[in-house]
């Protein structure tokens, strides 16, 4: 202590990142945001199960993560089926952590969308977040857990763009559930947020960025002049999950390199 100090100084604490003694579960964990998201998540100490329909890529990833010495397993399921959801997420001791990250799209102008491209985005995009939210919700609020359910966005969830309507539809569904399901949920202490990305280099996007025009538009949006990549998203992941952001709920944490500042 200085001898021109008077009074010690209290400096704040830092929360800490570390997720030990946690189990989280990852929707579309095969491959992409999901994939990275179990693997971040392994890496900051959680007991990650990797959920996807593809058995061979989740227990490839599986494997890859416990043999680095962290905890890992694969779930085949189809978040779609709102049966195995409940039924398998019943059967299993509760998930302190969330990632809905299962979603698809189906670019098209709105004379050309159909009835089952709708149905097909809007099942896996909303009504699977809802549902499998749903059942790891019940299972923290039996068990009298904490928790934490981080819901992959998108920009398109704050904004819009042609050939989008389906999925932005669906995007800003799931922004809106994500506020209503962490008013409700606040009482049992677990905290809703969504994590709203850019547009990634990712396998489901790399067939839309081999239209040049498309590419020079989206670049010429991202105010950082690149496209994201999913290590871009990975520190959020944990942060959202942890106690680092203990007061955080009902909120968005969007990563889109200035994408909607203006």
């Amino acid at each position: 202590m200085s001898p021109m100090s008077s009074q010690p100084v209290d400096l704040a604490a830092t929360p800490s990142f570390r997720l030990d003694g946690r189990r989280a579960l990852v929707t579309g964990a095969g491959r992409g945001i999901g994939l990275a998201a179990a693997s971040a998540l392994a890496a900051a100490g959680a007991h990650v199960t990797l959920a996807a329909r593809t058995a061979s890529e989740i227990e490839a990833a599986a494997d890859a993560i416990r043999a680095r010495g962290q905890q890992a397993q694969a779930l085949v399921l189809d978040v779609r089926d709102v049966d195995a959801v409940r039924a398998r997420i019943a059967a299993a001791a509760p998930f302190d952590i969330l990632v809905n990250n299962a979603g698809t799209n189906r670019p098209a102008p709105i004379i050309d969308v159909t009835v089952e491209d709708f149905d097909f985005v809007a099942s896996l995009n909303l009504r699977a977040t809802f549902f499998v939210s749903q059942a790891v919700a019940r299972r923290l609020i039996e068990a009298r857990r904490a928790g934490s359910i981080i819901n992959v966005t998108s920009q398109m969830g704050h904004v819009g763009a042609a050939r989008r309507t389906v999925y932005c539809a669906t995007k800003h569904g799931v922004e809106g559930f994500t506020k209503a399901l962490a008013v409700e949920l606040a009482p049992h202490r677990i905290r809703v947020n969504s994590l709203a990305p850019t547009f990634l280099d990712t396998p489901m996007t790399k067939p839309f960025f081999q239209n040049e025009a498309f590419r020079t538009e989206v670049l010429g949006k991202i105010k950082l002049g690149r496209l994201g990549l999913v290590e871009d998203l990975t520190g959020a992941f944990v942060f959202l999950a942890s106690d680092a952001s203990a007061l955080m709920t009902g909120t968005s944490l969007i990563i889109d390199g200035g994408w909607t500042a203006e």
